[in-house]
């Protein structure tokens, strides 16, 4: 193990000399000079740069003196530009001499510019930590089947019923268990409103409620106009901290009670749902259709499993920043995700618990990381490399899931270079899948 702050470097290659230390870590420290003149113009460039979208009154842009550009954005401002224009062929010098991997663009710790003088600036980088594989091939490993439900048939049936029914409103009788009751409801906990436990006019489906537990039955027997409470136990893994196992109560205004008329299953539904002549071709092709999604199931578990392994057996020392700066990834992402549904970051964080959240943010950095760096390493050590055929059918496959063609989501992805990137990664992970899956061996049992 190289020891911290050993100068492992030192080079100079026409007028630029870079000077590179090993730090703790993966982290390495680039010592940058760059001759006065090469400065000098770069300060020039960027004066001409600047000057062409700032605002100076009295000037048109791009026409202002040096000096006049100087008092207007400051000198500081300036020097941050042109040592901006100049980092890149510094870099690029200092990673192709070194065989550097960086998993991240260098920052800027520290700089010294002074007109006519060399510029010295210091950055630091973060390398790709190293990964030991431990054996990702010839793995045989055992999957518990899935099999296809004894009732799997019926509920399948049922659920196609369903879809097909009808809704009649009723007003002289209570709910029944199968009823869709239209409701008002607002929900309190601890002496709280609860966040989104509350609605106007929601549709329940009594029999196929995914509210708390306990909370549709107590609708069954109500009258249409009925004003009442119910109370419920939130479960004790229930995703909010802070109501889990926490007794609440619910304000309940039925608006409307609706029946669900369900039509009869025979040739004439079977003709009306599908290319089917019977009941029987019906059937049968719902019976395929089953064992199809086990076999899907199946080969998810197996490649799951295989990974798993794979990924169990490898070791790597991730540091922090890492997994920080994954993590900030991460909780973007989740924010974009939230917004689109309407739930407020804020309000989720005071529900669950900052400290919560970040925890899992973390341990979910974690887990992406190491995932990445070993599927990278394999397909380093077993040369797979990406073709522009596996990147139009991650495209394809993408595009069919958002009902886009493949040319369009390319279309709106050209201005997200991040994005892209990620669309590469993910071609590559299904491109190792695959690999880890022709070489090791999956019993189901």
């Amino acid at each position: 193990m190289i020891k911290a702050h050993v100068l492992i470097y030192i080079k100079e290659k026409g007028k630029m000399k870079v000077t590179l230390e090993k730090e703790k870590e993966n982290v390495v420290k680039l010592d940058i000079t760059i001759p006065a003149k090469d400065a000098v113009d770069a300060y020039n460039k960027a004066v001409n740069t600047i000057s062409k979208y700032v605002n100076i009154d009295g000037f048109r842009k791009g026409k202002a003196p040096r000096a006049v550009v100087e008092r207007h954005v400051g000198t500081e401002r300036i020097k941050q530009e042109a040592i901006e224009n100049l980092m890149p062929k510094a870099i690029n010098q200092a990673v192709v001499d070194n065989n550097l991997d960086l998993v991240a663009q260098p920052y800027i710790t520290n700089y010294n510019f002074n007109i006519g003088e060399d510029l010295t600036v210091t950055a630091k980088a973060e390398l790709r930590p190293e990964v030991t594989l431990g054996q990702y091939k010839g793995l045989t490993l055992e999957v518990k089947d899935s099999p296809v439900e004894e009732d799997a048939m019926q509920k399948s049936i049922d659920r196609l019923l369903e879809q097909h029914s009808t809704q009649e409103t009723v007003i002289d009788r209570p709910t029944k268990e199968t009823d869709i009751a239209v409701i008002d409801f607002e929900g309190t906990a601890n002496g709280e409103k609860i966040v989104g436990g509350d609605a106007k006019n929601y549709p329940l489906d009594l029999a196929h409620s995914n509210f708390i537990p306990g909370f549709a039955e107590q609708l069954v027997g109500k009258n249409l106009n009925d004003e009442f409470d119910i109370k419920v136990n939130f479960p004790e893994d229930y995703h909010d901290e802070k109501l889990k196992g926490q007794p609440a109560t619910f304000k309940i205004k039925i608006n409307e009670i609706k029946e669900k008329k369900l039509p009869e299953l025979n040739d004439e539904f079977a003709q009306k749902v599908g290319n089917f002549k019977t009941v029987d071709d019906l059937k049968a092709d719902v019976q395929q259709y089953l064992e199809s999604q086990r076999e899907r199931t199946n080969k998810i578990n197996s490649e799951n499993e295989v990974f798993k392994a794979v990924i169990d057996g490898a070791k790597v020392d991730i540091p922090q920043s890492m997994i920080d700066r994954e993590a900030n990834s991460l909780r973007e992402e989740y924010k974009q995700r939230l917004a689109a549904q309407g739930i407020d970051w804020d309000a989720l964080v005071k529900a669950q618990g900052e400290d919560q959240l970040l925890k899992n943010l973390d341990e979910d950095a974690l887990v992406r990381i190491k995932n990445s760096l070993v599927i990278d390493k394999i397909a380093k050590e077993e040369s797979i490399k990406l073709e522009q055929k596996d990147l139009e059918a991650k495209f394809a496959q993408l595009g069919a899931a958002y009902g886009l063609k493949p040319q369009d989501l390319i279309k709106q992805l050209g201005q997200n270079p991040e994005m892209l990137a990620s669309i590469s990664q993910q071609a590559m992970n299904d491109k190792v899948r695959e690999f880890l899956m022709e070489n090791n061996k999956v019993e189901i049992k």
